[in-house]
């Protein structure tokens, strides 16, 4: 999973990018606000986090470009503004979630899968149906009552796609999902990934769809699973 971490405080920062790579997440990290609003502005993200404090650019206002411009990105506020007034405004404006500073690790990637959930229409960990289940908290696929732990690319591609099933995401798509700033993609690494679960799981766990990309059709998991 991609992440945006918008903050400051460079020992913040640096402690939160350790934690979040340490879970698994691919993260691009900036300092002030108008390079959190380019950032968002040309690359898909499965979470912001958003301090709002920002020089150049305060993140009460970036959320509100955000969603101006139709971004739907779940965005989770971290800040010391305990103010009642700062928490109301920031969810009124289009916030998700929001944390007080200090917080336990645990609470935030907590919070990060719920506001992922609710994104993709889920009340529970679970995404999918009985046929194909994505687990977020135990990070394990099951199809057709098999169920297998992921590893963290693998799980980046299958959350991209049941978050939105039956969408076609092109490789350019799914390279920005899954891969941070500076990482050196090879050009055949989706592919890689998508043969890596398919094999595990079937050939029609993951559609081509041909000159477009991928798609997960849910009920497309019930029939062909013989790899």
């Amino acid at each position: 999973m991609r992440v945006l971490l918008i903050e400051d405080d460079l020992q913040i920062g640096q402690s939160l990018l350790r934690a979040l790579k340490d879970a698994d997440f691919s993260v691009d990290w900036v300092r002030d606000g108008i390079a959190g609003r380019t950032a968002l502005a040309g690359t898909e993200y499965t979470v912001v986090l958003l301090d709002l404090g920002l020089p150049g650019m305060d993140g009460i206002d970036l959320l509100k470009t955000a969603r101006t411009s139709g971004n739907a990105v779940p965005v989770l506020i971290l800040t010391a503004r305990d103010d009642l007034d700062s928490r109301v405004q920031g969810l009124d404006v289009g916030a998700d979630d929001y944390l007080l500073k200090p917080f336990d690790v645990p609470e935030l990637l907590a919070r990060i899968r719920a506001v992922i959930r609710r994104k993709a229409g889920y009340a529970s960990s679970r995404l999918g149906d009985e046929s194909l289940c994505l687990d977020l908290d135990k990070r394990t696929l099951t199809c057709n009552g098999a169920t297998t732990v992921l590893s963290a690319r693998e799980f980046a591609l299958m959350l991209a796609f049941l978050e939105r099933p039956g969408t076609i995401l092109s490789r350019e798509q799914l390279e920005d999902r899954l891969y941070g700033w500076g990482k050196e993609v090879e050009s055949n690494a989706v592919d890689v990934l998508i043969h890596s679960v398919r094999k595990k799981f079937g050939q029609n766990v993951i559609r081509n769809v041909r000159g477009l990309g991928w798609t997960v059709m849910l009920n497309d998991a019930r029939e062909g699973q013989t790899p």
